[in-house]
């Protein structure tokens, strides 16, 4: 019965990292794309001459960077990850920014 305990714990870890990173954020990534559509004005639609579209929107565009920011972030961390692997080291967390360490 144990083992079955461990199986689904890291089951659950792997389920949990994969709907983040799978999903999770290509999902951000689209919604920075709408973020920026929003604070655009939000219409895609090209208007006759003379008339104005909708107003831009200044917190669309920083909410859509702001995704972008994160995206990033966690696209740089994975690579980092796998090359500090690729060397024999560790990606650690211990303080507030990541760190490479030797492995244990």
């Amino acid at each position: 019965m144990n083992n079955f305990s461990l199986a689904l714990e890291g089951a659950w870890k792997v389920l949990l990292a994969s709907v983040i990173l799978g999903a999770g954020l290509p999902a951000l990534f689209a919604l920075g794309i709408r973020s920026l559509a929003y604070g655009a004005g939000g219409e895609a639609e090209v208007h006759a001459a003379g008339t104005s579209g909708p107003k831009a929107n200044p917190i669309g565009t920083v909410g859509g960077y702001a995704c972008f920011a994160v995206v990033l972030i966690g696209v740089v961390l994975g690579i980092t990850f796998i090359v500090a692997t690729g060397f024999g080291k560790a990606l650690s967390f211990e303080h507030v920014y990541p760190t490479i360490v030797d492995k244990h």
